[in-house]
């Protein structure tokens, strides 16, 4: 069973949908228990990084997330579910997150006024180190995002698919063991973004890693 993680963001839905899609038993739930006992961890959502931090400590999630990960669980983040998986965004004010993997979030600072802010589209994606999330999937495919900050981790080894937009290049995918997060939206991505939640529900990371 695939959990994902409900924390009161937004766009639970439509990922769910997707999985429903591919056939797999994928429930919406922020009951830690299930999510303890869940196969597969989806962490999606849209939505504000500070409200995001708000409820997932409100829902007693913290810890919950981090024995997952702990557990070695194959774990999922989904834009905003990703940047909050980083130690800081900038959203906010300034929010320190879940540090599960090093690096930060900061916001798009376009020069050109074509550029605009949130970004809201598809973009191609560069992959820049072989990972199973991206398998069968053609280098340079367009996947749709909407963001108006991005991810910054702070390794380079973290670093698995690069995009570019109002003057940056950043990490359009990012990882570490059995965590792997986009920035973008695969559930809004059409047969490239079903073939990588594909992916996922088959992936085996090295849990002795």
């Amino acid at each position: 069973m695939i959990a994902i993680i409900d924390y009161k963001a937004g766009n639970l839905t439509s990922v769910k949908l997707a999985f429903d899609a591919l056939g797999a038993d994928a429930r919406i739930t922020s009951d830690p228990e299930v999510i303890c006992n869940a196969d597969r961890i989806v962490f999606p959502g849209v939505g504000a990084a500070g409200a995001a931090m708000r409820n997932v400590q409100d829902l007693g999630l913290i810890s919950t997330i981090r024995n997952v990960v702990e557990k070695k669980i194959p774990f999922l983040g989904i834009c905003l579910g990703t940047q909050i998986i980083l130690d800081h965004s900038e959203e906010d004010g300034g929010v320190d997150t879940l540090g599960l993997i090093p690096g930060k979030v900061i916001r798009f600072q376009p020069t050109d006024p074509r550029d605009k802010v949130p970004h809201m589209g598809w973009n191609r994606v560069q992959a820049s180190t072989r990972h199973p999330l991206l398998a069968n999937i053609p280098d340079q495919s367009e996947f749709y995002f909407v963001h108006s900050f991005y991810p910054v981790p702070d390794h380079p080894e973290n670093r698995f698919a690069e995009t570019t937009y109002a003057g940056a290049t950043f990490a359009a995918a990012l990882g570490h063991q059995n965590i792997f997060a986009t920035q973008f939206h695969p559930e809004k991505s059409g047969r490239i973004g079903l073939q990588l939640l594909e992916n996922f529900t088959k992936w085996t990371p090295n849990r002795s890693a």
